[in-house]
């Protein structure tokens, strides 16, 4: 497979994967290999900046809950800015820059400014949350759909969701950013008729040596995420596809963290 090359004043908008570099795509190196400047978000791995050469500037861009931050309004300009200087851009995503990777209002900016884009997809953390905990999220029979959410709403703002539709006992849901809206979470989908007994499997950090791994059940979501996990991005899948994960082994050797005890 030839190298490839990112003409002057190309944006490239890549998948960084859930961390470990070596669920990075071999597209995704290339890439970051051929830039002059990367603009990465705070959640891309700190294995992953370890492949930037030297002679590539590195740009902190990042946003994490809670924490001060640029706005995407702000991250827009740079990567325009840097287009129109004639760099060769990889703006640089953690996951997949299509799921929940606010890819929309940095494309809309290039095609504003008439600068050529494209997108390098990567894992997402729902697959590789799976991977590690040793199961499908969907089951012929039992998990007939799976739903990806983001449980992230603006400052002020109610988590505005069609509970009736996700409370869907056949169904997956893999929710994204939900530590902090766990409680609502529980309490709206219980009430919309699922489950109260529903498993649910959290994962912190997935993908990475200190990846932790917690189970509960629905109504129990709210205070297993406040006491089982830390400040790492989290992701919660909840219906009969978490149940898998309970008879998954860890050896001692392998490098992920061992299970936490199952409640």
């Amino acid at each position: 497979m030839t190298d490839i090359l990112i003409p002057s004043g190309t944006v490239w908008l890549v998948g960084a994967g859930p961390g470990d570099p070596d669920l990075l795509t071999r597209k995704a190196e290339k890439l970051i290999k051929a830039a002059s400047v990367i603009l990465y978000d705070a959640l891309v791995g700190r294995g992953v900046l370890e492949l930037v050469p030297a002679s590539v500037r590195l740009v902190p861009v990042g946003k994490r809950s809670g924490r001060h931050s640029k706005d995407q309004r702000t991250i827009s300009k740079m990567v325009v800015d840097a287009a129109q200087a004639g760099e060769r851009v990889v703006r640089l995503k953690g996951g997949d820059p299509s799921i929940f990777g606010r890819a929309t209002e940095e494309i809309e900016a290039c095609r504003a400014h008439g600068i050529p884009y494209r997108i390098c997809p990567g894992i997402t953390a729902a697959s590789a949350v799976a991977a590690s905990a040793g199961l499908s999220l969907t089951l012929r029979g039992l998990a007939r759909k799976l739903t990806f959410i983001t449980a992230h709403a603006r400052a002020g703002e109610e988590l505005d969701l069609d509970w009736k539709s996700l409370a869907d006992a056949k169904a997956t849901l893999a929710i994204y950013m939900g530590k902090a809206a766990a409680g609502r979470i529980s309490q709206k989908l219980i009430a919309a008729g699922l489950r109260r007994d529903t498993p649910v499997l959290l994962v912190e950090n997935a993908s990475l040596p200190e990846e932790r791994q917690f189970f509960t059940r629905l109504n129990l979501l709210a205070i297993s995420g406040s006491s089982a996990l830390g400040s790492g991005p989290a992701l919660m899948v909840i219906g009969e596809a978490a149940r898998q994960a309970r008879d998954v082994t860890v050896p001692a050797s392998a490098d992920i963290a061992p299970h936490l005890p199952v409640y």
